[in-house]
């Protein structure tokens, strides 16, 4: 089995090809050996050059309200008044500690993603 490390974005293209061509293959194959191995280095090798940033409240907060069909009338449950959730949107304002308890209830999003810091607009 000839297999090599991953160490730049044309040996990333090269195995995500080799991964196409044996998607599919048969666990306890040579070949679905080779494409787990192949799997496991380009992981590796996407995480360590090419990481995802981790969403911040607000972006998680409307991908949920996406994803649900959810408008901000839905929000005020969970914020207030509409103003209130026109500023936290808006990243005029923070989120409170009250605010991100029932956003994770409400939206089942995880309480650390909440409470991460983000660029909040000061008025001058």
């Amino acid at each position: 089995m000839d297999v090599r490390p991953i160490r730049s974005d044309e040996d990333h293209a090269t195995a995500l090809e080799e991964i196409e061509r044996l998607w599919g293959a048969d666990p306890d194959t040579d070949d679905g050996a080779r494409l787990e191995i192949l799997m496991m280095l380009v992981d590796a090798y996407e995480e360590a050059n090419h990481p995802i940033p981790p969403s911040d409240p607000i972006s998680a907060i409307e991908f949920m309200m996406d994803q649900r069909g959810l408008t901000r009338h839905d929000l005020e449950p969970m914020i207030g008044s509409r103003a209130r959730v026109a500023e936290i949107l808006n990243r005029k304002r923070a989120l409170t500690l009250p605010m991100i308890r029932r956003l994770s209830e409400g939206l089942k999003i995880p309480v650390d993603i909440l409470v991460r810091d983000y660029p909040v607009k000061r008025a001058a």
